[in-house]
């Protein structure tokens, strides 16, 4: 059996200091609160692209003057089809969130070599996150970010 999902996107957008805004948010499956990136399910024929901009818009009340793809990938091969595609999102600008009616979460800062950290120690636990933080890390590490 297979689930088709229509995919996903997520953005790890980091301002001219290196915080990545993430945000903390209450899973009900896992009965607990996570750190995630902004995130969100493409809605059916929606771009990539044009949903990473409404998901940071909307989650963090930020938009971006730059954005890197950082690739895509499929976060459960086993029984679906989702595929998350992955932007880091620079040159922010703060404006107003909008939050789904069903939606509540709370927005941070947390510096990169933090937010690593946290990855590395098991804090982070969202693969996603895990994924955009790790790629973010390895190209600043390696001079190409």
């Amino acid at each position: 059996e297979v689930v088709e999902h229509p995919g996903g996107v997520t953005v790890l957008p980091v301002d001219e200091d290196g915080n990545c805004y993430m945000v903390r948010q209450f899973r009900y499956a896992m009965q607990q609160e996570l750190w995630e990136l902004p995130a969100g399910k493409l809605e059916k024929g929606e771009d990539p692209f044009e949903a990473a901009k409404r998901e940071l818009g909307e989650e963090c009340g930020l938009t971006a003057d730059n954005y890197i793809s950082l690739g895509e990938f499929y976060p459960t091969v086993g029984y679906d089809t989702e595929v998350i595609y992955t932007w880091v999102a620079t040159g922010l600008h703060e404006t107003r969130m909008h939050l789904d009616a069903d939606e509540f979460l709370t927005p941070d800062r947390v510096p990169l070599d933090k937010a690593y950290e946290m990855v590395m120690s098991g804090e982070i636990k969202d693969g996603k996150t895990i994924a955009g933080v790790l790629k973010l890390k390895a190209l600043v590490d390696e001079g190409r970010l």
